[in-house]
């Protein structure tokens, strides 16, 4: 479990804060992040006060990376790039997650390490993490300007038979039925967005297409969403093109994988982050995963 709950000793009295500096190497604002969370628990109860004093025993829940022998596809000086599997989180939804790619981050590169942007947790596929702080700031101010070029691979239902531009706006907020908590849609007061699809190669027995989609914009599930908006949802998507029933019952995690093939067509979505491409520290990159994706796709559904 990466989240530890660690009995600690502060010999005299002294601001919570500063312990934790002074023993574990965090910084003021870390430390009092921490703090504020609710991390740090004398005689069983959380301390919130940012401010507050310490002496004698006290427990603290901190973050322990852990390995599962993940290896980078991608490495330079100051940055390092992974191909998550599918089913890995970026990171940890709450201090019980067993494992997540930060885990692997930070394990291999230290705690100043972090990871850039995100992908969703079953999409598999390139992710660019920092080395440290510098590069960190360096590399998401590359994404504000729009400066990192992306390249997806999807296996979609249906014959998709010529190079497509969508352009439609997404909103993300919950359904009017307020069932369903997790949905971006269509929406003309949402934001503007960007997506490009190009056929790859057509499987007549499975009527499912591989396409090429180039985002220009990076809105949440925009990829997926833009895909069902033009009748060609993603093989395995649990979400999108799926009945409502079905999508609160994935969402409670009460649709049995043999029901998720049958109305998805796989048991994990296919979509890939293949490709990454930008210029840092006035070098350019191209950086191409590793992962024969098709095969997976055949896999999955033959």
């Amino acid at each position: 479990m990466p989240f530890v709950r660690k009995r600690m000793f502060a010999p005299k009295k002294q601001k919570a804060f500063l312990y934790l500096i002074q023993e574990l190497g965090y910084t003021q604002k870390e430390a009092q992040r921490l703090i504020a969370k609710g991390r740090l628990f004398v005689n069983d109860t959380p301390m919130t006060r940012t401010a507050g004093e310490i002496e004698g025993e006290f427990e603290f829940i901190y973050f322990e990376p852990i390995t599962k022998g993940l290896e980078p596809t991608y490495e330079e000086e100051e940055f390092v790039v992974f191909d998550k599997p599918s089913g890995v989180l970026i990171h940890p939804q709450n201090r019980y997650t067993p494992y997540s790619l930060i885990d692997e981050l930070k394990y291999q590169y230290g705690r100043d390490a972090n990871i850039t942007h995100r992908i969703d947790q079953e999409t598999s596929g390139l992710v660019l993490c920092a080395k440290n702080k510098q590069s960190e700031r360096d590399i998401k101010m590359m994404f504000e300007h729009r400066d990192m070029k992306k390249k997806y691979l999807a296996f979609v239902h249906g014959y998709f038979d010529k190079e497509l531009t969508v352009e439609e706006p997404l909103l993300r907020a919950e359904d009017e039925s307020a069932i369903v908590r997790m949905v971006v849609k269509v929406d003309e007061k949402g934001k503007a967005s960007k997506t490009v699809f190009k056929p790859l190669e057509y499987f007549p027995k499975l009527n499912m297409t591989l396409v090429e989609c180039l985002p220009y914009t990076g809105r949440q599930h925009q990829i997926r969403v833009h895909l069902f908006h033009v009748k060609h949802p993603i093989v395995g998507d649990p979400i999108y093109g799926q009945s409502e029933e079905n999508i609160v019952k994935f969402l409670d995690r009460e649709l049995s994988e043999d029901q998720r093939i049958e109305n998805s067509g796989a048991k994990r979505l296919l979509l890939h982050a293949s490709e990454l491409a930008f210029h840092l520290y006035e070098k350019p990159y191209s950086i191409k995963s590793k992962v024969d994706f098709l095969k997976i796709c055949l896999l999955h559904v033959m």
